[in-house]
């Protein structure tokens, strides 16, 4: 089984949820690989323009083996990304007739009712999303937000809780229809069956390990909305002038990482918004991080924020994970082939009390 991921968190969080129920799984970047279990493929198709994601997409697709007889397209569950491109790229490439777009999460409040979005009961147009850089919720209607997703054959039903999520699922899993949607989706299609090549489910995991930070640790707090992180480990905040634009890491004090091997890159500022500056604010990011995974790599790297994830990983060449655990929804620590751990973190998710 394959699942097709749009950026790297929304890719743990499945591969996450696949290891809590005892699943074979393997997360990959930007790749296709034969596995026995589920192969979670990270693209980052949702930081790039719609026509590199399509060509993204599509190369992926051609990547499928024949014996890859059930994909699943992870979406975002606040709308963000180019769905509907993704999606019928998709289905040209791998002969779906059909795709079932369910980007709602009811077990977190986010549901579809008459065709609109709501987070908590409020419209997502009347919710901080619509101040998205990238993919702003101008609109809370969903045909309104993918005019074209029913011309394409791309279905968008209603869904106010998990029994409405279960019923599409025995509606439309006919062999001939690409799942598309949010966590919950996959969760619950975990727990029915994949058409008639259902992948049977091994003990699930009930374990929550909390991330020890008593190894090595470089931490990486990617969002500028990033909270303190009180684990005992130094902090360093970016130099302001490499906030401000400069390409200049070298004024970044690491001191005390020379010695301890532990340390928290903090972005300790918050006034510059828009495209360029988090593209900027990330690739900085990631340039620190393997400067110090150079000098000294670390049992543990810990990734705040999807974007600062992608943009490390991709850094240091990192590539192909095992799932080690999945701490909390979304939280997942994985293995590189060099035994290091990874754990990555959406920025808008809370940390609660995993970390020790």
């Amino acid at each position: 089984m394959i699942v097709i991921a749009d950026d790297i968190t929304g890719a743990a969080e499945i591969a996450g949820i696949a290891f809590a129920h005892g699943e074979d799984v393997r997360l990959v970047c930007g790749d296709v690989i034969a596995t026995n279990g589920i192969s979670v493929v990270a693209t980052d198709t949702r930081s790039m323009s719609e026509a590199d994601a399509v060509a993204e997409t599509r190369r992926i697709a051609s990547r499928l083996l024949p014996h890859d007889s059930f994909l699943f397209k992870k979406t975002d569950s606040a709308l963000r990304g180019h769905v509907v491109a993704e999606l019928s790229a998709l289905m040209q490439a791998t002969g779906y007739r059909r795709a079932v777009y369910v980007p709602a999460n009811p077990s977190k409040g986010r549901v579809i009712s008459n065709g609109i979005y709501y987070i908590h009961h409020v419209p997502i147009a009347d919710t901080n999303f619509s101040f998205d850089p990238e993919f702003p919720a101008y609109t809370s209607t969903l045909e309104e937000r993918f005019p074209d997703a029913s011309a394409k054959g791309i279905l968008m039903p209603d869904v106010e809780n998990l029994d409405d999520i279960r019923r599409i699922i025995v509606q439309y899993n006919d062999g001939y229809t690409l799942f598309a949607g949010a966590a919950d989706l996959f969760a619950n299609l975990l727990e029915t069956g994949f058409s008639e090549e259902s992948v049977s489910l091994r003990k699930p995991s009930t374990s929550v390990p909390s991330i020890d930070t008593g190894l090595s640790t470089l931490i990486l707090c990617g969002s500028t909305q990033s909270k303190a992180i009180d684990c005992g480990i130094a902090a360093s905040g970016m130099p302001e002038e490499v906030y401000n634009g400069s390409d200049d890491i070298s004024s970044w004090d690491f001191s005390t990482y020379e010695t301890t091997h532990s340390l928290i890159l903090t972005i300790p500022f918050s006034h510059r918004t828009g495209h360029e500056a988090a593209h900027h604010l990330r690739t900085m990011m990631a340039l620190m991080a393997k400067r110090l995974v150079t000098l000294h790599c670390p049992a543990h790297l810990i990734i705040e924020g999807g974007a600062t994830a992608w943009a490390t990983l991709q850094a240091l060449g990192w590539t192909q994970f095992d799932i080690v655990a999945q701490h909390a929804p979304g939280i997942v620590t994985m293995r590189t082939p060099a035994k290091t751990l990874v754990t990555i973190k959406p920025g808008s998710y809370p940390w609660g009390k995993i970390i020790e």
